[in-house]
């Protein structure tokens, strides 16, 4: 055990500390979630009230989804980096993995029907444009575009199936996933900035905010168009070998570091005036706050050389 631990490569022990970190992470959230389903009992009873309920339990089930696939997903990678799982094992696991993960957003859906129906707090008639912003499109494009992207590349690594199909997919699955990332977290700065009483001077009355701020609107938004980019320029590549990993290694870094930004940004400077709405969410109901761990993974695709790039430079 011991010799196969130790012929792992750096890229390999990145994954698997990824994985472990998303496992532990999700199995954190269940457990919350386990304890604080009922939160609507201390509600009025009410439309509102109904629809946590119903939302709480669809989220519920998502997240055991992700739970599930998770310890899954781990034992795979330690079989398939130690030579105990097959390179078309591996390929049927990740088909299941995927059609977990894809369970876990659409279980958003209802959330995303939410914030578009006239409930609002304390508001008959009328949609609350704050919920529509803060949680019924954020949740409403997330629980269509990623289950969609994931469940079309399950059907692209089927046995047969062109390589560069899967890739093409895998790809565009990147792409809406770094696009998602940045209509969330943006959707939520709106959120404070325009429907509760902090408004926009709260997000300009701390340096450290503002930055947040910018590098959610501005910089996740350059990142997933980076990868869009970066998903066309490499369209029907036929191995993942001849893919630039340095480029992936740059989105997954970035991604990365924004999520640890944010959280050490309340780590180092967190105080009672400093809470709002935004640290509530990104804190404390962000399932993809695991996605910090990612620049472990990221530092060692940018030093790692593809084939292609070894085939260069050995010609050279």
């Amino acid at each position: 055990m011991t010799k196969e631990a130790k012929s792992l490569s750096p890229l390999q022990i990145a994954l698997l500390s990824v994985a472990i970190t998303w496992l532990l992470f999700t199995f954190h959230e269940i457990i919350k979630s386990m304890l604080n389903v009922n939160e609507y009992a201390a509600m009025p009873a009410s439309s509102i009230a109904t629809w946590i309920l119903i939302t709480d339990y669809s989220g519920a089930v998502g997240l055991i989804s992700r739970g599930l696939i998770s310890v899954v997903a781990v034992i795979a990678l330690a079989m398939f980096f130690t030579k105990r799982l097959s390179q078309s094992g591996a390929i049927k696991v990740l088909r299941w993995l995927l059609v977990g993960e894809a369970i876990y957003w659409l279980a958003l859906f209802l959330s995303g029907v939410m914030g578009f129906l006239p409930l609002g707090y304390g508001q008959t008639g009328s949609i609350s444009m704050g919920l529509l912003v803060e949680t019924g499109i954020p949740c409403m494009v997330e629980s269509v575009a990623i289950p969609a992207a994931l469940l079309v590349l399950v059907y692209q690594l089927k046995p047969g199936k062109p390589a560069k199909s899967a890739i093409n997919w895998a790809l565009i699955a990147g792409a809406v996933y770094v696009f998602v990332f940045w209509l969330d977290n943006t959707c939520n700065w709106l959120y404070v900035a325009i429907y509760t009483p902090k408004g926009w001077a709260y997000v300009t009355a701390y340096p450290e905010l503002i930055l947040s701020f910018v590098l959610t609107a501005v910089g996740l938004l350059g990142v997933a168009m980076y990868t869009a980019w970066f998903a066309k320029k490499s369209w029907n590549t036929e191995s993942v070998q001849k893919l630039n990993h340095r480029a992936i290694g740059v989105i997954v870094t970035l991604v990365g570091v924004y999520y640890l930004w944010n959280y050490l940004t309340w780590i180092f400077w967190g105080s009672n005036g400093l809470w709002s709405d935004w640290f509530a969410w990104f804190l404390g109901h962000n399932m993809d706050l695991w996605a910090l761990s990612l620049p472990l993974l990221g530092l060692p695709l940018l030093l790692n050389r593809n084939s292609q790039e070894k085939q260069r430079l050995s010609s050279a």
